[in-house]
């Protein structure tokens, strides 16, 4: 299989375009020197404080997190941990009532931009921060342009930063790629194409090992100002920050020409939190059960959950709900060819309702690039709810509208949230949900059980998320997966 047959577009609102000529630091040592024992006690020491020295070298400088190391046995944190869910809201779209308001992405970026004080790292699948990227002429490009200035004054004032991107195509502008390299930033293409067949699709930052950002927002002006988003910050949080430092880390590693995907990982990418131990903490003075899981399997390091684990979990574990907002969802291998069913996440949706009587409800984002195949077996899994037996499984599509205007910015006016969230769970993510991203596609997301011992209700990232939820499932952008009619006219859909 060729991989940009198959991966030609994850989804067309992320579609990368052409590689850049990445900047080249440094090489890792592809080999390693043995140990050799010779005579004597003394010679054995130095020959492994040798092997020990080629061995960190090889695997991309300090270890990951790098810049400090996350704590890796385990057990409790004590950092005052401040977490904050975070949207971009495309311009003209609004809702009547009292339904949550959150910062934007944009001031979020800006923030971390601001506080960052020695080093960062940023990963993402693309970037299209300005007018010139999009061959636009939009004045709400102008967030995206700002962040960019901001970001290339920071090499300026020593600050070390670090870009890894997926591999563009040959389309791809890059111009953003360009003007980090020349600005002093250290940008690195990771060819996954090659290495699983996939793309780096996620979208993390982390600033000085302390403060990070996930969520589904990509490096694109549109995902401020156009395109519906949702994440999360974490601030004064180096407990988190440098774990999921270990997963850029490892994207890094591979952003070196000819690198292959080790097996098994070295030590110092593993991770002592995941969903058997996950990190205890507080977050916003509630006591919660914390970890990045990671995907493709491939790029699980020792101790790391498998994200298609994680989020399996999360369906399984419930008792009451299952709410998930997400831009995509087919039970398929979407950009495999030939074509595959992979009914994995579709099964476990339908055990919960069957089994268990929970409540189940998908909202997907509807616009004019949404692929027919996914309408049927949305359709299906809405047939599941039958009066007599009180199943409860609804499926609604959301859709952004969009004025004259506002409709020919190419890739935009489309909710692009990747999140559940339970009775006991807040799930944020990167990935769409078809096998594609779970198999084959670098992606990451933060599982969040909050185990109490502080304020309730909607004061908890849950209770934030759950209200999230309902405030775009109750709006008048969405419609039921019935009503043929209404949807496919929201959509534009042909």
């Amino acid at each position: 299989m060729k991989p940009f047959v198959a991966y030609e577009q994850l989804d067309p609102l992320e579609k990368p375009e052409e590689p850049p000529a990445p900047h080249q630091p440094g090489q890792f040592m592809q080999k390693y020197s043995r140990c050799v024992l010779l005579a004597g006690i003394l010679v054995t020491i130095v020959s492994c404080l040798l092997f020990l020295h080629l061995f960190n070298a090889w695997s991309g400088s300090a270890p990951p997190g790098g810049r400090g190391d996350a704590r890796g046995a385990g057990g409790p944190c004590s950092d005052p941990c401040r977490i904050v869910l975070v949207e971009s809201i495309p311009e003209g779209m609004t809702y009547g009532g009292n339904g949550p308001v959150n910062p934007s992405t944009f001031d979020t970026w800006m923030s971390l931009i601001g506080s960052t004080e020695h080093s960062l790292d940023i990963a993402a699948f693309y970037w299209t921060m300005t007018n010139e990227d999009t061959h636009t002429q939009e004045p709400s490009a102008a967030q995206g342009e700002q962040i960019m200035e901001e970001l290339l004054k920071l090499p300026q004032s020593g600050i070390s930063v670090r870009v890894a991107v997926n591999i563009p195509s040959s389309k791809s502008p890059l111009h953003d790629l360009q003007a980090l390299a020349q600005s002093g930033a250290a940008v690195r293409a990771v060819d996954m194409p090659r290495l699983t067949s996939g793309v780096l699709h996620t979208k993390l930052w982390v600033a000085d090992g302390t403060h990070l950002y996930i969520g589904s927002a990509n490096m694109d002006w549109r995902s401020l100002t156009q395109v519906k988003e949702l994440g999360i910050a974490v601030y004064n949080c180096s407990c988190l920050a440098q774990d999921l430092s270990k997963v850029f880390e490892a994207y890094w590693a591979l952003g070196l020409p000819d690198a292959s995907i080790p097996v098994p990982w070295p030590a110092n990418y593993s991770t002592a939190f995941n969903m058997e131990t996950p990190l205890e903490l507080r977050l916003n003075e509630t006591g919660a059960g914390v970890y990045f899981s990671s995907a493709p399997p491939a790029l699980c390091a020792p101790g790391r959950t498998e994200d298609l684990r994680a989020l399996l979990s999360v369906i399984d574990g419930a008792e009451e709900f299952v709410h998930i907002a997400v831009m995509s969802y087919q039970p398929t291998m979407e950009f495999s060819h030939p074509q595959r069913f992979w009914p994995v996440i579709d099964n476990h949706l339908r055990k919960a309702v069957y089994e268990r009587k929970v409540q189940v409800r998908l909202l997907v984002g509807c616009w004019r690039h949404s692929k027919a195949a996914m309408f049927p077996f949305l359709k299906s899994l809405a047939a599941v709810a039958d009066n007599k037996t009180h199943y409860s499984m609804e499926v609604r599509l959301f859709v952004v509208p969009a004025s004259a205007a506002q409709a020919k910015i190419p890739y935009a006016r489309v909710n692009h949230n990747k999140y559940m969230v339970t009775e006991k769970v807040a799930y944020i993510g990167t990935s769409n949900w078809s096998g594609d991203y779970f198999v084959r596609t670098a992606g990451s997301a933060l599982v969040v059980n909050e185990t109490g011992g502080g304020a309730g209700g909607t004061a908890t990232l849950r209770g934030q998320l759950q209200a999230v939820f309902e405030r775009d499932w109750s709006s008048q952008y969405s419609a039921d997966i019935g009503d043929v009619e209404r949807w496919q006219r929201m959509c534009s859909f042909h």
